[in-house]
């Protein structure tokens, strides 16, 4: 290489004596025009010289140099062929390409070798959660998707990974359910309604740096109506005070015979409410869970029977309530007979009617049960509540049932490193992606969409989420493009129509980063369809084409085919132009440019965009 390029500047030096020989020749001839010619002759002779230099140094030396850095930046073996004139070189950085390949199958072996143990650990553990039937969803900080099971998929329609878990719940119950872990509860129970209005029942627990969701198969199952002994309980057990407040003379035996029944009709009640306790939800609330954003005096360290999202609501509505009135409740816990404690909402003022009570405990006070009332939760309690008057105190008063041989439930037996990505990390390898492909009636801003395909990424690996639906456009398909993507009218004839389609790819993507190949080519078509669907795409977008030229210059050919050949992604014939094929293969290409980027200094999005600005004549940057 170093006698080519001696020979090169050789000959551009022979050439340019030649031309100076040339002009002193014509000068030498005489008259002012002779010097002219003479200037155009030397002029004109070394432009073209010094463009032909140009030409052979971009032709044999630039773009070779720049094929051979992209090959090496993807792991790729380079081809000898573009670098035949760069000597050595060539086929040292094919020796190198094919060492470090040899080194990763290497590595690659010994991880999987040592991920052989952790793999079966991790089969035996689904076996179990499957065989419980139990969904399991994890969140980070942020309450984003870190992990979920196939169980917790089937049970919350939409479930995907970084998707905000309280899009996928009624906020309300997660909000309260939150709140009581923020009160001290290691766990709390969780009864809500999905977006689609199915009720499921779980619990809650805070892990490190996160939460983790555990679903009960199937749906919350509410229990036999016990209103009548409900009532019957309020009633007795506020027989005996309310007769102390009676106008007029009663006779002392006729006085004493009724507090004796009174007495003797709660006594009977209490043992009954006893029995149907065997019946009250198995779960265990802590009574830190049962006071959240309750005021309450020194609470000790108790365990009851109870649903806590229900009684907790049941609680927080019945202290709204009275404060409304002007009081101002503390909550507290008593003794009761029986092996239980009496739950105590205590107040400096005038007792509660009782009429009052009944009309309150007709509301639902639970979000996640919005047709529950709190007479129905305090019967599937096997328990009830009713006024107390203390003096110049007066109470509420609800008996609840002890959990007995309860362990703290602190205890962890898997420990899952989880959410190490900054909140706002916008490293390219930390992005969750959707990869996404149109097929379409044609190439102009007439034409409409026909196929439309995703693919979710997440941390650089696919995560298995995709979504793929033809599209009916609305009119007939040119036999032209049906050539292409052999998408016919029949074939689209039942498919959903554009705002149908567009509604569902937008709760795909969610706020995903978008990534196309031509990106302007696909985001045209769905921000065109914005004022038609109603449907808004604001994501931030990657268009691997920029990413291509990013790693191996302009000169080359960035079209899907190049790419996918110069990265040995290999497409099917079957399915090239195809939205999924094509969805597939950029999004195993933009998998393989991250590295190349990285290498190159390119690790964040704002970098792939401010280096965008350079390759604007080769394509429009699809970020708004």
């Amino acid at each position: 290489m170093r006698r080519r390029i001696l020979m090169l500047f050789l000959a551009a030096l022979v050439t340019a004596l030649v031309l100076a020989g040339l002009a002193l020749w014509r000068v030498v001839q005489g008259g002012q025009d002779a010097v002219i010619q003479a200037a155009m002759i030397a002029g004109i002779g070394l432009l073209g010289l010094m463009t032909a230099l140009w030409f052979l140094f971009d032709r044999h030396l630039a773009r070779p140099l720049e094929s051979l850095a992209g090959a090496l930046r993807t792991g790729r073996v380079p081809d000898l062929a573009q670098a035949r004139h760069l000597a050595d070189l060539g086929p040292a950085a094919r020796d190198a390409a094919l060492a470090r390949e040899r080194s990763d199958q290497a590595l690659a072996q010994a991880l999987q070798d040592h991920a052989a143990e952790t793999l079966r650990e991790k089969a035996s553990l689904e076996a179990i959660l499957a065989d419980f039937g139990a969904g399991a969803v994890m969140a980070d900080a942020r309450g984003r998707v870190v992990f979920y099971n196939a169980s917790a998929a089937r049970l919350l329609p939409g479930l995907a990974l970084d998707r905000a878990l309280d899009t996928l719940l009624t906020s309300g119950a997660l909000r309260a359910a939150k709140m009581r872990l923020a009160a001290g509860a290691a766990a709390t129970d969780l009864v809500c309604l999905t977006v689609g209005g199915v009720r499921l029942s779980g619990r809650l627990r805070a892990i490190d740096d996160g939460l983790l969701l555990i679903l009960r198969d199937g749906a919350v199952q509410r229990p036999a109506p016990r209103d009548m002994l409900e009532a019957l309980r309020r009633h007795a057990s506020t027989l005996v005070p309310m007769l102390d407040a009676l106008d007029g003379p009663i006779p002392p035996a006729l006085a004493q015979a009724i507090r004796a029944e009174g007495q003797g009709l709660a006594n009977a009640t209490r043992s009954l409410s006893r029995i149907m306790a065997s019946d009250a939800p198995g779960t265990v609330a802590a009574l830190t869970e049962l006071a959240a954003g309750l005021e309450a005096a020194d609470l000790p360290p108790l365990a009851f029977r109870a649903e806590a999202a229900s009684l907790n609501a049941l609680l927080l509505l019945l202290d709204a309530r009275l404060r409304a009135l002007g009081h101002t409740p503390v909550l507290s816990v008593r003794p009761d007979p029986d092996d239980q404690m009496r739950l105590v909402l205590d107040w400096r003022g005038s007792p509660l009617p009782i009429d009052l009570l009944e009309g309150w405990l007709t509301a639902a006070p639970d979000p996640g049960q919005p047709d529950v009332t709190g007479a129905e939760i305090l019967a599937r309690h096997g328990t009830g509540i009713w006024p107390e008057t203390d003096g110049a105190r007066a109470r509420l008063v609800m008996p609840l049932a002890l959990a007995q041989g309860v362990a703290d439930g602190s205890g962890v037996t898997y420990d899952f490193a989880l959410a190490t990505r900054g909140a706002a990390s916008s490293r390219l390898a930390d992005l969750t992606c959707v990869v996404f492909d149109t097929e379409t009636t044609g190439l102009t801003d007439r034409d409409r969409i026909v196929q439309i395909a995703g693919l979710r990424l997440a941390r650089g690996r696919l995560t298995g989420e995709r979504f793929e639906t033809l599209v009916n456009p609305g009119c007939p398909i040119p036999p032209a493009s049906t050539a292409i993507h052999h998408i016919t009218d029949a074939m689209v004839a039942d498919a959903p129509d554009l705002t149908a389609a567009l509604t569902a790819f937008r709760h795909f993507c969610d706020d995903s980063v978008l990534i196309a190949h031509n990106a302007p080519f696909d985001m045209g078509f769905l921000r065109r369809a914005e004022a038609q669907t109603g449907t808004r795409f604001d994501n931030r977008v990657l268009d691997t084409v920029l990413l291509s030229a990013m790693v191996w210059g302009q000169s080359e050919v960035h079209t899907l085919d190049a790419l996918t050949e110069r990265l040995g992604i290999a497409i099917p014939p079957e399915a090239r132009h195809t939205a999924m094929g094509d969805t597939i293969a950029t999004a195993q290409a933009y998998l393989t440019l991250i590295s190349a980027l990285e290498a190159k200094g390119i690790t964040r999005f704002e970098e792939v965009v401010a280096k965008a600005r350079d390759h604007r004549a080769l394509i429009a940057d699809a970020n708004r």
